[in-house]
């Protein structure tokens, strides 16, 4: 920009106040670097002159002397030019998705993973296949190192996937075809590169997302193998400044332990979904991460301030003082919010008018359930068996299922834990059990389908759980029935485990409970027939809401629709707990409603009395129960049910505003 006389542009202001001085002409450029405008240089003159071609290229030079001398820290510190474009350097708010919750806030770091090969050919395979072994052997003392560490010292599913992480560094056949291509006159780091590249087309094509989460594994493997080629693994612990949220594309199972303890506040991915190996890490380090954020390696840079909201999936770059200083109230909020709920741990969860509720954890991972205590959750009420099954790349034997089955049991004590059976197809698939695409997964073969298709599966399944409740009480829940028949056949293969137990002397369960899940809205039209059946039956809403309204809550179009809270959708629950009631048949919810605490107002209000969530929203939920009118609630809520409004949330919303409930 080159102005003659300045203070005629439209953009121009003169603030006294910060001792600018007078002046009348102005040459201003960008400091560039990579197609980044890092700042401007600009020089004034208090006297009006047209500045010349001669002077724009020369100050231009300048800029560009600057940019390098920026970026090599040479004048300022990274965090200090952190600007990207004329829209990139305001603040941005971006969403994806929570996959493990937390408020943090911290300086952006951008995770490096590729890794540059100088040299591509070589004449002495021998020399190169020795360069591979030792690499290899270093590269298995640095995991092992790893596995070390105090805070993933513990056992749980976060450690076994780091141990079968481990395990994939001795695969034969990879090793195999690494020298296979050094044969062929590459040098290792590219036979290396070579196979990964095979690799990732091939893998990238499958359409099995747990093999696409694979992929990540291997990749990681690989590039850890490259940097100890190429002269050691230059991001193990790595020193990072204090409060650091690690962004990157995606991470596989042990990239999180290349930095150093404790600096990370929050991990911000592109990819990344709730079952992946990293995801199932970083939880158990308890770090707060969002995946599937769009665009986010093209707006954010290493410096750049980001405030992480990873309760809901919400992440600010860039903040302005006054947003960043609302979140540090929310953060402080946070950590007393959190003492609260410690507070509350061993007291009853009990409305203001004296209604016990019970609340129980949703689990997956052996981890989970070690949550119970701090919680004071009073048992599992939805133990989701098929998380293990699809962190392996064979099926696990009876004999491993046994012992995994026990070792949630003697974690659980004295509490109980109801285990649903394979839920497994739809978006949820195993890699050694191939169904081939469906149109509408959701709704196609999985769950129960699969079991009575492939009996033996679930038969393996059964006869693990009773030889694992030994002298316990054993609760079975089948997920996806959509007939009372199906229920039948199901209980039929339980039958015959029992009786083969039986026969074979085995220690059999004190009792044996078996449930349902309700998913399918059809279920609930046979409920006459269904509940004399079964000891308990427990609501899955997140699929049950699904159907009711034939909206994919996977589809970004209808997000928003279709709410929970609908007056449909409530009346739809009440008949269902008034039969229940009616049968004296134990009710459960374990869907996201259970753990939103508003959403569980509202069951409170339909007259549910048993809800069983995720650990961190065992705190909130129970605060909203010791703080319910329970009575005046079901009055108000009556009444609400025949409201023509697509959800009630707002009115209930409201409803706890005026009564001073926690929600």
């Amino acid at each position: 920009m080159a102005l003659a006389d300045a203070q005629k542009h439209r953009l121009f202001a003169y603030r006294p106040e910060t001792g600018e001085e007078r002046y009348s002409s102005l040459l201003g450029v960008p400091i560039l670097r990579g197609g980044r405008v890092l700042g401007v240089v600009v020089i004034q003159n208090q006297t009006a002159r047209e500045y010349g071609d001669e002077e724009v290229e020369i100050l231009e030079t300048t800029a560009m002397v600057l940019a390098e001398m920026v970026a090599g820290g040479q004048i300022t510190d990274i965090r200090e030019a952190r600007y990207d474009s004329e829209d990139a350097a305001l603040p941005q708010r971006l969403e994806g998705r929570a996959l493990s919750p937390g408020l943090a806030k911290g300086v952006a770091f951008i995770h490096q993973r590729r890794v540059a090969i100088d040299r591509m050919l070589s004449d002495d395979a021998v020399q190169e296949e020795a360069r591979v072994r030792v690499a290899l052997e270093a590269l298995h003392i640095q995991l092992d190192a790893a596995l070390e560490r105090p805070d993933l010292s513990a056992s749980g599913e976060h450690r076994e996937v780091l141990e079968t992480f481990r395990m994939f560094a001795e695969d034969r056949g990879w090793v195999r075809r690494i020298n296979e291509a050094i044969h062929q006159g590459l040098s290792a780091e590219a036979a290396v590169q070579r196979v990964q590249e095979e690799t990732r087309v091939r893998m990238s094509q499958a359409s099995s997302g747990l093999l696409r989460e694979r992929l990540l594994d291997f990749e990681e493997l690989t590039n850890r193998l490259l940097r100890q080629l190429m002269g050691g693994d230059e991001d193990v612990g790595l020193q990072l400044p204090e409060h650091t949220v690690l962004v990157a594309r995606s991470l596989g199972p042990a990239e999180l332990l290349n930095y150093e303890a404790g600096a990370l506040s929050a991990v911000l991915l592109e990819e990344g979904s709730a079952n992946a190996h990293a995801t199932i890490v970083t939880r158990a380090l308890g770090i707060p991460l969002i995946g599937r954020v769009n665009g986010l390696l093209s707006r954010v840079d290493t410096g750049d301030d980001v405030l992480v909201d990873a309760a809901n999936g919400v992440v600010y770059l860039r903040p302005g003082d006054e947003l960043t200083a609302n979140f540090d109230v929310a953060l402080e909020a946070q950590g007393t919010r959190q003492e609260t709920y410690r507070n509350l741990r061993d007291v009853p969860a009990e409305t203001r008018d004296g209604h016990r509720v019970s609340l129980l954890l949703n689990a997956g991972l052996l981890a989970d359930v070690n949550h119970l205590a701090e919680t004071g959750a009073e048992g599992v009420g939805l133990y989701r068996t098929e998380i293990p099954f699809m962190m392996r790349a064979t099926y696990p034997d009876v004999a491993t299922q046994t012992s995994f089955y026990a070792r949630v049991l003697d974690e659980a004590g004295d509490r109980p834990v109801v285990f649903r059976t394979l839920d497994i197809g739809g978006d949820k698939a195993l890699p050694y059990l191939q169904s081939g695409a469906e149109e509408n997964p959701a709704m196609g073969w999985r769950a129960t389908r699969i079991a009575l298709d492939r009996p033996v599966m679930l038969r393996h399944q059964l006869r693990a759980l009773i030889r694992a409740s030994g002298q316990r009480e054993l609760s079975v829940m089948f997920p996806m029935v959509a007939q009372v028949s199906e229920l039948d056949a199901l209980h039929r293969l339980l039958d015959m485990e029992m009786e083969r137990a039986s026969g074979l002397g085995q220690e059999l369960p004190d009792t044996v409970r078996v449930g349902v899940m309700l998913e399918v809205p059809a279920l609930a039209m046979q409920l006459t027939n269904l509940l004399p059946r079964i000891d308990f039956l427990s609501v899955g809403s997140n699929d049950l809401v699904q159907f009711l309204f034939a909206s994919d809550r996977g589809n970004p179009r209808l997000e928003g629709r279709y709410d929970s809270l609908a007056p449909a959708a409530l009346i739809f629950l009440k008949n269902v707990c008034n039969s229940c009631r009616d049968a004296g048949t134990q009710l459960t919810v374990c869907g996201e409603m259970a753990g939103d605490p508003v959403a569980a107002m509202a069951l409170l209000g339909l007259g549910y009395e048993r809800l069983s969530m995720t650990a961190v929203s065992v705190g909130p939920v129970k605060a909203m129960v010791r703080s319910l009118p329970l009575e005046d609630l079901m009055a108000y809520q009556d009444r609400m049910l025949h409201s023509s409004a697509p959800s009630i949330r707002r009115y209930l919303q409201g409803f706890a505003r005026d009564h001073g409930v926690e929600v």
